[in-house]
């Protein structure tokens, strides 16, 4: 399979692409001290879920005393996830560029095999192929380029190393649409704005997922940034979705199966 040749950015494209970064960065930043509970607060604490049903997706038993990465990593649930299965004996590596949601979750991860790394998911500060699998939640789509993102995950992995995505996504039934539409416009932001006294945070929330790449989408560029086998599957009546794909992994005459 042969990766679609993209053109480097232009100067206005590297700039608006740092402003995008910082501005988020900050956002993050500010509302960390209140995220973790306007997750479970918003979500109807379904959100916790989500992320078992997206690290079983993981294949993480194939490999349980592996390496692990989890991009975007936030206050580190996800992280926590994997590393709460009674099977695992690995370790994880938490990123995320916000030091301030590294710390506000560091208190959950004592005694875990859990290591926070403050970096940029587009530049990130690691080896390549060392990681057996590596994990987004909700932070694919506030990456200042996406496709970069993906890229830079695949050199972290090893040859036949999966990645599993979990990000929002809108629903294709008119009814739940619209209801969705509407608690996601207009209850979602006025709670968030409430309780975080964040004053546009939980506006960005919304407008960021309106923005984000169907799920079809998303496959697509997972697959022209490298990886195989790329499966994805709605959940909550398509509110959220999983995405998983692969690392192709080397064949015995050391060619990578599906990118020749």
């Amino acid at each position: 399979m042969t990766t679609p040749q993209r053109q480097s950015p232009t100067p206005l494209e590297i700039d608006s692409a740092r402003a995008r970064a910082r501005a988020v960065r900050e956002m993050f930043s500010a509302i960390a001290p209140r995220y973790d509970m306007l997750n479970h607060l918003l979500s109807l604490n379904v959100d916790r879920r989500w992320r078992h049903l997206a690290v079983d997706r993981l294949a993480w038993d194939t490999r349980p005393a592996g390496r692990y990465i989890d991009v975007c990593a936030g206050t580190h649930d996800l992280a926590l996830e994997l590393a709460r299965r009674p099977a695992f004996a690995g370790n994880i590596v938490a990123v995320d560029f916000s030091l301030s949601m590294l710390r506000q979750g560091i208190s959950k991860i004592e005694g875990r095999p859990i290591a926070p790394v403050c970096g940029d998911a587009l530049q990130l500060p690691l080896p390549s192929e060392r990681f057996d699998g590596a994990m987004v939640a909700f932070g694919i789509r506030n990456l200042a380029d996406v496709d970069a993102g993906l890229r830079e995950i695949l050199r972290l992995l090893s040859p036949g190393a999966r990645l599993v995505i979990l990000d929002f996504a809108m629903p294709t039934r008119p009814l739940f649409r619209r209801l969705y539409r509407l608690y996601f416009t207009r209850v979602l932001p006025f709670i968030g704005r409430l309780i975080s006294k964040h004053s546009f945070a939980y506006n960005y929330l919304p407008e960021s997922v309106l923005e984000f790449s169907n799920p079809a989408e998303l496959s697509t560029r997972m697959i022209a940034a490298g990886f195989t086998d790329v499966q994805w599957k709605l959940i909550t009546g398509g509110a959220v979705c999983i995405w998983w794909g692969v690392r192709a992994a080397l064949e015995p005459n050391g060619v990578e199966d599906g990118l020749r």
